[in-house]
């Protein structure tokens, strides 16, 4: 079973995500922000990584920063989830490791199909 990170410091959103992707056959593990999602994929590397952009503690640039830095043998797909939508971001967000972008709120056939898109659906 694939697994994915949600990376999300809102409990609401993680809830949400949870259910869409237990939906779509993921086993699901759950991070507040940046530091506990990077301690989470040194510990264990998901295969995909849900990403919010705006968190305490660490920001998910600065996380996938880091997360690309970081002496994990295998690495995860990124999507950054998110409702910064100017081209900026976007560009930014691939530029430092995304694989793929979507736009807060979404459903389940939005994420199912990024998630299509990095391979893992």
């Amino acid at each position: 079973m694939k697994t994915c990170l949600v990376v999300d410091d809102s409990k609401v959103i993680r809830k949400v995500a949870r259910h869409i992707l237990e939906t779509l056959d993921f086993t699901v593990a759950e991070a507040c922000d940046g530091r506990e999602a990077l301690d989470a994929c040194l510990a264990s590397p998901p295969d995909v990584i849900l990403l919010d952009w705006n968190m305490p503690v660490m920001s998910g640039m600065d996380f996938l920063r880091a997360l690309r830095e970081a002496p994990i043998a295998s690495r995860p797909k990124v999507v950054f989830c998110t409702t910064e939508n100017g081209m900026a971001y976007i560009r930014a967000a691939i530029e430092a490791g995304a694989d793929e972008y979507v736009m807060k709120p979404f459903d389940r056939d939005t994420l199912e199909s990024k998630l299509q898109i990095v391979g893992m659906a």
